[in-house]
């Protein structure tokens, strides 16, 4: 079953070309519940077929996400919070979900927009509480394409590697996820660090 899902996708990607990669990506990092693990994996795989191009994959994949984010972005942005409680329910967005949202977009600052990326469930909604904190948006699209970035070469790695064997991407997809949340945790921790740091060095 598993497998036929994952065939129809592939043959999906394949019509559609860079612009299905690109604009299922762009809906992924909205409000849909469209994990991006079934887009960039079938197109990785694709690409070891030599049907795409790994490198223009890659770039259009995270090209996809950052536009994305950017919707969802200017979408708090303009509109605040009343508007995404108002309509927010008719895309799973409930104000406890927007809670925490914002929550660990003040604790964690403008770094958030990068590691929240790469954590699941929150990589899609990162945007609204950056969005209403009003971050400055050059910062917000090297920080979210970055995160994207990574997320979007492992994903097209495993499927280039490891083709269409669903059970080695499944047994991989949940290492590469691992490696993620820990190389969250890093480079948060660095970057509290240095800003400690930095703040100490202005004290004196």
């Amino acid at each position: 079953m598993i497998h036929e899902i994952a065939q129809t996708i592939v043959g999906y990607i394949g019509d559609m070309g860079y612009w299905g990669i690109f604009l299922l990506m762009f809906l992924e990092s909205t409000f849909f519940p469209f994990p991006s693990e079934i887009i960039m994996i079938p197109a990785g795989y694709l690409a070891y077929q030599g049907e795409m191009n790994v490198y223009a994959v890659v770039i259009v994949g995270i090209m996809g996400s950052l536009l994305g984010a950017l919707f969802n972005y200017y979408l708090a942005f303009y509109f605040g919070r009343a508007f995404l409680l108002k309509y927010g329910k008719y895309v799973f967005i409930k104000e406890e979900t927007l809670d925490k949202l914002e929550a660990f977009f003040s604790k964690h600052g403008e770094l958030s927009t990068f590691n929240g990326r790469l954590i699941p469930g929150i990589r899609q909604l990162i945007s609204l509480p950056a969005g209403l904190a009003k971050m400055n948006v050059l910062h917000f699209s090297v920080y979210s394409a970055l995160g994207a970035g990574i997320w979007v070469i492992v994903l097209v790695a495993l499927g280039y590697l490891l083709g269409s064997n669903q059970e080695l991407i499944s047994e991989y997809l949940h290492t590469a996820t691992v490696i993620a949340l820990i190389s969250v945790a890093l480079i948060t921790l660095f970057y509290i660090v240095r800003n400690k740091r930095k703040k100490e060095i202005l004290e004196d």
